[in-house]
């Protein structure tokens, strides 16, 4: 079904050119409407009290144009995404250019997402309606929370690719003149020299802003290694994910992820995922894990239905013990 062929497409990086409208011989346009419900239920240990919360919108609207000259591409992701206040805010995803040098070497300039994370960009991207995890440091492969802007050299060469790319938040300028912020660093190699497996590893750099005033302390470097498996074996799609960051100069923290995502038949899919993240509670270390059961089903070549049901508990810090359980129904139309 389309959505698993866009799904898998993402896992290696080219979704942009799935099922693109052709306008002319250099340009092509393609994106997605996504909408949901949503029902979450939050239970408190120390209280034992419980809130719920019901919400049903348009998630995210996203125009890509693809555009071909040559050996130059490039593309204009815009999209409209749907504030946690309920506002709509129209911005820039992503823009960038490629030039290719014909030799599997290529260099991308302007705005784009990692390479890294077993997730990808869209919605059209996942099995799931939720990501893995409920921070966004860990959810590498989301470019509306973690997008960049500078330049990226990548190479590939048969069973492996491989890019680098220096690059800032956007927004950010390299200095200011209170403030030195270095540019930030992403090193990523997959390899897919075994039938049906991709293997990526990589490493990211978070250059902080260091204040240039005397007295007051430069803060530390965030520091990002993981490394993501995807492995089919016929209908079955096998997937996992580690991450460490390491944060304030010695604190680690980690994250993985497992997923498995069966066909049934063509339209029908069950996937199921373990996730389970740290975070800091002031100086302790906060656990949570979560298990998301979600079918779904193509009801036709464009449109796709997912229901979630996902299941998160807290251990450690002020929130040990507190549950959150969610329902959640997704519906997205691609073309």
């Amino acid at each position: 079904m389309k959505n698993k062929i866009i799904a898998t497409l993402a896992a290696f990086g080219m979704v942009a050119s799935a099922s693109a409208v052709k306008i002319n011989d250099n340009i092509s346009i393609n994106g997605f409407i996504d909408s949901s419900y949503l029902n979450t239920d939050t239970t408190v240990k120390a209280t034992g009290t419980s809130t719920d919360e019901t919400n049903i919108g348009v998630d995210e609207v996203e125009l890509n144009f693809l555009v071909n000259a040559g050996n130059v591409s490039g593309e204009l992701h815009i999209d409209n995404t749907q504030a946690a206040d309920g506002t709509n805010d129209i911005n820039i995803e992503q823009v960038h250019f490629t030039y290719s040098f014909g030799n599997g070497a290529s260099v991308q300039v302007g705005r784009f997402g990692s390479d890294l994370g077993l997730e990808r960009e869209d919605p059209a991207g996942l099995y799931t309606v939720s990501r893995a995890y409920g921070e966004d440091q860990y959810n590498l492969g989301d470019v509306d929370n973690n997008p960049a802007e500078g330049l990226r050299l990548a190479y590939a060469s048969g069973d492996f690719t491989a890019s680098v790319a220096l690059f800032n938040d956007v927004g950010e300028t390299e200095e200011d003149a209170a403030f030195e912020d270095d540019l930030d660093t992403e090193i990523a190699v997959t390899y897919t020299g075994i039938d049906n497996l991709s293997v990526t590893v990589g490493a990211r750099t978070i250059n902080t802003r260091d204040s240039k005033a005397a007295g007051i302390a430069a803060t530390d470097d965030i520091d990002i290694l993981t490394i993501n498996a995807a492995y089919t074996l016929n209908k079955l799609l096998i997937a996992g994910e580690y991450g460490s960051i390491e944060e304030d100069g010695s604190q680690d923290l980690s994250a993985y992820a497992l997923i498995a995502d069966y066909d049934v038949t063509d339209k029908l899919g069950f996937a199921i995922r373990y996730s389970e993240w740290e975070t800091l509670d002031g100086i302790n270390n906060v656990q949570t894990d979560k298990v998301s059961f979600a079918p779904n089903y193509s009801i036709t070549d464009s449109l796709g239905a997912i229901i979630e049901f996902s299941t998160e508990e807290v251990s450690g810090g002020g929130d040990d013990g507190n549950e959150v359980d969610t329902l959640a129904v997704e519906l997205t139309y691609t073309f």
